[in-house]
């Protein structure tokens, strides 16, 4: 037994990874909240002032390279770096990007999301390998999932504060603080890390090549130079296969990434080989799961900003409004004209503000000023545009609302709240040797998932052609729903990874599981990039509804097999 390893309990070293992974998501969850809005405001008030397509097309392919990057660090890690070197480093690198987001430049901006995206890559797969390293003693094994399922709590504790940080900074100071924010967060994680220092680094270990092993090198040159030389192709080849180029350079550059698992499935032994195809199987499915979930930054964070009923009450504005947490939509003669004076005058006063001066401070300021102002008229008028006439304020006043990035925490307070349930429920079955297998519990992830598109189907339909405004409440109940099948799939495939790798390139099998998230997440943006094409709004989840059924049905014709290989690996 290890020195940090308790006979009860789980190890001390769990607690100080939790710390550091709660404060990197702070951040990381901090800056995906406003991404989407951040890209969509004018330039003149501080945002990037981009199209609705060409937001949903970077953000899915920064969310798919969050997570191809992880192939590629897993794999150092592994072989070279150890995990320790790696987190730290990967932290630095994001920190580093976030503070870069808060300068308001398009170069810049693209250079920051560059190092928040090599920075995960460094960070993510070995801080969940470190966490499975914990357990790998014969008296923790049965721990390993509820152990999962504790660090990812602690992943959804900073998911949760992190929006009520940034929607106050936003408000308060504008965009470029928010993203600061983001930066502190994920300093304070690499602080904490640092601390636990003796509690982890036992589990911290460079396996050395075995023979037969293919050098790190030749990995490197078989995967990452193809990758990069296909992407080059799809991104040149005329015409869209998937719709813009940066869908088809993303899609087409992973092809050799997935060739080479499939071809280490089937040059591995026996045994290594049949635990790998099994892997590289579950991670087929649950590509379609990020597919769906992560539309929480894009479609579904549309669907709060334009089609959701975010009045607060009276009680509740006043405290909001004494915290700097409100958002104000306000009601005059400009936001009441008909579309096309309304564009014009607008347009009247963005040549108003172009033709301010702006030599001094002050009157840079005053610029800026009235730049925001153009921008709250904007949106005040786009969020009455689904009011009743009775539910808009008379002209001059003003309405108080929840501050969309606000949504995002729905979904990490459901995973807190939830998580002691689920993992109360597989203890309680464990204890009566009636668990479920690890991926049966994300073959049923799936199935709950797919219901939670369900939920928004009916959202759309309640407001009769989106001429009203739904409820909050189904957005907290899609999120509800989608946080048990969550907590059936996420956690468990980090668990799945760590007992079914073989454990010399376990970091790189981590790595695999996020090539499946990048995917994912890759095609939540194309998804999310039909909202605007789609006119009967309740087709878009139902598509959701079919792809993530499909996926599910898959894995349940496969378990009967991916249960057997768990038996043959004496896990379970």
């Amino acid at each position: 037994m290890t020195q940090t390893t308790e006979q009860k309990g789980h190890p001390k070293g769990l607690w100080f990874l939790f710390g550091t992974e709660m404060w990197e998501r702070f951040g990381y969850y901090l800056m995906l909240g406003i991404f989407s809005l951040y890209m969509l405001d004018g330039w003149n008030n501080g945002g990037m002032g981009f199209s609705p397509g060409q937001k949903s097309d970077i953000y899915g392919t920064y969310l798919g390279l969050v997570y191809l990057t992880p192939f590629i660090g897993g794999l150092l890690a592994d072989r070279i770096l150890g995990y320790r070197r790696s987190i730290i480093f990967g932290g630095l690198m994001m920190a580093a990007g976030y503070f870069m987001l808060a300068v308001h430049n398009n170069t810049t901006f693209y250079i920051a999301l560059l190092l928040i995206i090599l920075g995960n890559g460094f960070f993510k797969p070995n801080i969940s390998t470190m966490v499975g390293n914990l357990y790998s003693s014969d008296d923790m094994k049965d721990k390993k999932d509820a152990g999962y399922n504790i660090f990812y709590m602690g992943i959804n504790i900073g998911a949760f504060i992190c929006n009520f940080v940034a929607a106050y900074m936003r408000i308060n100071f504008g965009w470029g603080y928010a993203f600061a924010a983001a930066g502190v967060g994920m300093l304070i994680g690499v602080v904490i890390f640092l601390l636990g220092t003796k509690h982890i680094k036992h589990v911290d270990i460079v396996k050395p090549l075995r023979e037969g092993d293919m050098p790190t090198g030749k990995i490197l040159g078989l995967t990452v130079l193809p990758m990069f030389i296909f992407g080059v192709i799809g991104y040149l080849i005329p015409g869209n296969f998937l719709g813009s180029d940066t869908n088809d350079a993303f899609i087409i550059g992973c092809l050799p990434v997935i060739a080479f698992f499939i071809y280490l499935a089937f040059k591995s032994e026996a045994k290594e080989s049949r635990a790998i195809k099994a892997l590289l199987a579950v991670f087929t499915c649950v590509i379609l799961f990020f597919a769906i979930f992560h539309q929480n930054g894009d479609a579904l964070t549309v669907w709060a900003e334009d089609y959701t009923d975010r009045q607060m009450s009276d009680g509740i504005s006043a405290t909001a409004d004494k915290l700097g947490m409100a958002q104000v939509v306000v009601n005059n003669d400009i936001v009441s004209l008909p579309q096309e004076e309304f564009d014009s005058a607008i347009n009247a006063m963005r040549a108003q503000a172009e033709a301010m001066p702006a030599v001094s401070k002050e009157e840079l300021q005053a610029r800026a000023d009235f730049s925001s102002q153009i921008g709250q008229l904007e949106k005040s008028r786009k969020y009455f545009s689904t009011l009743l006439p009775e539910q808009i304020p008379a002209k001059g006043q003003d309405l108080k609302l929840y501050s969309t990035e606000l949504y995002q925490s729905i979904n990490p307070f459901w995973v807190v709240f939830l998580t002691p349930l689920v993992v109360g429920v597989f203890s309680f079955l464990r204890r009566r040797k009636k668990e479920p297998s690890t991926p049966t519990k994300i073959a049923i992830g799936l199935v709950i998932t797919a219901l939670s598109a369900l939920v928004m189907v009916g959202a759309v339909l309640s407001t009769n052609n989106l001429t009203l405004k739904a409820g909050s409440f189904w957005l907290i109940l899609s999120y509800g729903v989608i946080t048990v099948g969550e907590l059936c799939l996420s956690p468990m495939g980090l668990s799945l990874v760590s007992k079914l790798s073989p454990p010399r390139i376990t970091a790189l099998m981590m790595g695999g599981f996020f090539l499946a998230i990048s995917v994912g997440n890759k095609l939540s943006g194309m998804l999310s990039s039909l909202w605007e094409e789609i006119e009967e709004k309740q087709n878009f989840f139902l598509l959701n509804f079919a792809l993530v059924l499909g996926a599910a049905i898959l894995l349940f014709a496969m378990l009967k097999w991916l249960n057997s290989v768990m038996k043959e690996n004496n896990v379970h």
